[in-house]
């Protein structure tokens, strides 16, 4: 392994960790660009797309990511990695087929502490990508949000709801910069020709989520497993709609090679509470002598979230697989071995 901390660019700063040609013998590998590759959902689909043959190139500048989470593919002649803002010029040597943006902030004690940068990811970040892909004349997929319909009026959600989002409260920074990231995503698409598909995630969890990322279910798993009191906002009647990562990275993987352009929610139609979650949860910690706390429900706060997916089935012929039971004691394996 080598590491080059110099640049193709003197102003571009990055970390370069080349492993081998884009060759194996005589056949081409597809290249695909993940940004966001050291988070949650990012190093999932660098596994994903390694198992299937790609050459990865990913992208991460550690603001929320770990390289603990892909530091098993460092060894590997088909991955490479940069040190790099998206927010700033993005260049990338050689062919590239795909690019995948999931750079952002994603859970909301960290887009309450970051709201600026959470808002240059989703405006200057898809620009500079969105520039890359018409160059390198590559299809790209960004991830949106189930945020994008805010705190919604239309149970289920579905792709046509246009939302109910407040632009200047304390979530509106995430919520904002995902709305303008489809809106730039769509002028490139129709002004330029250019290939992209838009995924809109709901509620998703299993191993690598941080245990304080602030997200409801890891909070829960990491407060169980130390004994401490389960914090409840409001009066955990508010829904979520829990998704296994496995699930989620399936349906981007077959969007991403569909003929579709428009929006698709990608998530787990059950429902539960919040509270229900918590129940669940103290139910699967052995020996947890954890109870239920309650404290002021946050502003903007959805107070229910469930994806109607009849489009993703339709179109990609995918529904959620891992039932949630299932993917809980995957999670909490995770946890135990992190906590």
């Amino acid at each position: 392994m080598s590491v080059d901390k110099g640049g193709l660019k003197s102003n571009y700063n990055r970390w370069f960790i080349n492993f081998a040609p884009f060759h194996q013998g005589a056949i081409v590998m597809k290249t695909i660009l993940i940004t966001g590759a050291a988070g949650f959902l990012g190093s999932h689909l660098c596994d994903r797309f390694i198992n299937e043959g790609y050459k990865v190139v990913g992208m991460d500048n550690l603001l929320t990511g770990s390289l603990s989470n892909i530091e098993h593919l460092f060894q590997l002649s088909q991955f490479d990695f940069y040190y790099h803002d998206v927010s700033k010029f993005v260049h990338v040597p050689g062919p590239l087929d795909y690019i995948l943006h999931f750079a952002s902030p994603a859970s909301p004690i960290d887009y309450l502490k970051m709201p600026i940068q959470t808002l240059k990811v989703g405006s200057l970040g898809i620009y500079n990508l969105l520039g890359l892909a018409r160059v390198k004349k590559s299809r790209i997929l960004i991830a949106s949000t189930s945020e994008v319909y805010g705190d919604p009026l239309v149970h289920p959600q579905n792709e046509d709801y246009w939302g109910n989002v407040n632009p200047v409260g304390p979530r509106g920074v995430y919520d904002e910069a995902k709305r303008f990231q489809e809106a730039i995503t769509m002028a490139y698409h129709n002004t330029h020709g250019l290939e992209t598909r838009i995924v809109r995630i709901f509620n998703t969890y299993g191993p690598r989520m941080r245990l304080n990322d602030g997200r409801a279910l890891p909070a829960f798993m990491g407060q169980a497993l130390r004994n401490e009191p389960l914090t409840i906002f409001g009066d955990g009647l508010q829904t979520r709609s829990f998704c296994y990562v496995d699930d989620l990275i399936e349906g981007i993987f077959r969007l991403l090679h569909s003929e579709y352009h428009l929006p698709v929610n990608i998530g787990n139609p059950t429902e539960i509470t919040v509270k229900q979650l918590a129940e669940e949860i103290l139910e699967l910690v052995d020996g947890t002598t954890s109870t239920l706390t309650h404290k002021p429900l946050p502003v903007d706060d959805p107070k229910v979230r469930q994806p109607d997916i009849g489009r993703a089935r339709q179109i990609l012929n995918w529904e959620p697989r891992i039932d949630r039971l299932e993917g809980l004691k995957r999670t909490l394996a995770y946890f135990k071995a992190v906590v």
